[in-house]
């Protein structure tokens, strides 16, 4: 990968003016409304009216596609709905009485939570060491030169999108410090990064960033990355990283790249279209929040401070998918850790069971994706790639996965059969995959391959995971 030249405090004068000109501050507006600060009624609206455009985009880009959805039945009165299930008041949802969510795809497809069903189900999964033209796999040579790229062109021609090839440069600066965060034990770092937008001024992104240094480290430390939106600060999770001697930086992506089918006019996307229309092949949001997090990590690679050989990436729930996305992207990352990801993330698309790639695919998520991938929704056969090809391409480097025993929706067993699946990457490459084909029990830690799997006993969480992770980064990094 071609090493990007990083732009600090040091740039040119006319530089640091013309983001002062474009870019306000750190108080950025993330191409939406302060939306804390409506009154009830002008929220409601608010969200009728982001919804009318998220809905109108993505029916633009079907009728670009040609792709015409079934006109479906109601839930209420849909034959093929689950029995013994109750609307969930206040949403398009409806729930059994384990409280299990359930909804009807625009493809007219219920959730399913019956293993029986997902195993009756028959799917293919592609084999990552088969090239296209039939031909094995066979030494690490091919898997690098002829299959690898095979796969990621597959995944950014029709999943994800491709990133465009004149991304602008990414400036940080330094907001401010604090030496008192957890009673002295860190200290805190606010980064922002002002995305060059002379192209297009009318797009203003931005990557805030708050960076956590152990205060008694006595050299160069590992840095985890966490993916988060713009809810308080995990600062649990930094505690404890930072009583393992990390360093942590946390990542808001929806000052990049707004989190809705509605923004994708604006942000990075809308900065390098100019404002019109994504085509097919476009990148999709989870790629944008790939993208800015490798202007992330090169930044810290030049922090002295930080180990560079030693920067990994983890994310939950949509940030899990978007970790294991960027993983894959940017083989710089040194470890990923894709927690409670699911669909279009960990969990097999093929198999029937929680959330599906048609869900992805519906208005409140396709923004995550390629246009490309709105083909795919009911059709999932045709999809040429699966999750375990998105591990796949995180190989050799380690990678952990997570899942919840009361987190169905994420289907934690397709989460673990995508594990099982890549692991002839990994074999092939000199490592070890997850080192069984049986479901491990709860809170049963896989952590003795290069792909490591837990089920922590709970919902859709990462916290009960963090110490295991610092146990398998620490052999894989070979931290003391």
């Amino acid at each position: 990968m071609k090493k990007r030249k990083v732009l600090r405090g040091a740039c040119s004068i006319a530089w640091v003016g013309l983001l002062a000109m474009n870019l306000p501050g750190y108080t950025a507006k993330a191409q939406s409304d302060e939306f804390h600060r409506l009154t009830a009624g002008e929220k409601i609206a608010h969200q009728q009216k982001i919804r009318a455009a998220y809905e109108a985009n993505r029916q633009q880009m079907l009728d670009k596609l040609g792709v015409k959805p079934p006109v479906l039945s109601p839930p209420a009165s849909d034959p093929s709905r689950p029995a013994a299930l109750q609307p969930v008041a206040g949403s398009n949802s409806w729930a059994d009485n384990a409280g299990l969510t359930y909804v009807q795809s625009a493809w007219g497809n219920w959730t399913n939570y019956d293993e029986a069903k997902a195993t009756a189900t028959i799917y293919t999964l592609p084999d990552p060491l088969k090239l296209k033209n039939g031909q094995a796999v066979q030494d690490a040579a091919t898997w690098w030169n002829l299959r690898r790229p095979e796969i990621l062109n597959d995944y950014q021609t029709e999943i994800y999108g491709k990133i465009p090839t004149n991304t602008p440069r990414v400036f940080f600066s330094t907001l401010g410090a604090d030496s008192t965060v957890l009673g002295g034990k860190a200290t805190q770092k606010k980064l922002l990064g002002y995305v060059d937008n002379t192209q297009y001024p009318r797009a203003t992104p931005v990557i805030p960033v708050l960076r956590f240094m152990p205060a008694n480290a006595s050299g160069p430390v590992p840095l985890m990355v966490i993916v988060w939106g713009s809810s308080p600060t995990p600062m649990t999770t930094v505690e404890t990283l930072i009583d393992a001697g990390w360093a942590v930086a946390v990542v808001n992506t929806g000052a990049l790249q707004m989190d809705s089918g509605a923004g994708l006019h604006e942000g990075v996307i809308g900065l390098m279209s100019k404002g019109q229309d994504r085509q097919p092949d476009d990148w999709g949001v989870l790629t944008a929040w790939s993208w800015g997090l490798s202007r992330v990590l090169d930044y810290f690679e030049t922090d002295k401070a930080i180990n560079p050989k030693q920067i990994g990436i983890q994310g939950h729930s949509r940030w899990g998918k978007t970790a294991l996305l960027a993983g894959a992207l940017d083989p710089r990352w040194a470890i990923v850790f894709s927690s409670c990801s699911g669909s279009m993330g960990a969990s097999l698309e093929k198999r029937n069971f929680g959330e599906t790639i048609d869900n992805v695919n519906g208005p409140s998520e396709y923004h995550w994706m390629a246009g490309n991938f709105l083909k795919y929704g009911g059709n999932w056969d045709a999809m040429p790639v699966d999750a375990h090809e998105l591990i796949a391409l995180v190989a050799p480097r380690p990678v952990f996965i997570t899942g919840g025993t009361q987190d169905s929706w994420a289907d934690p067993k397709g989460e673990f059969l995508a594990c099982v699946a890549a692991g002839p990457v990994y074999e092939l490459l000199g490592k070890k995959g997850v080192g069984t084909t049986r479901m491990p029990a709860p809170d049963i830690s896989l952590i003795q391959g290069d792909i490591a799997f837990r089920n922590h006993e709970g919902g859709h969480v990462d916290s009960p995971d963090w110490p295991v992770f610092l146990q398998f980064a620490r052999r894989q990094l070979n931290l003391k």
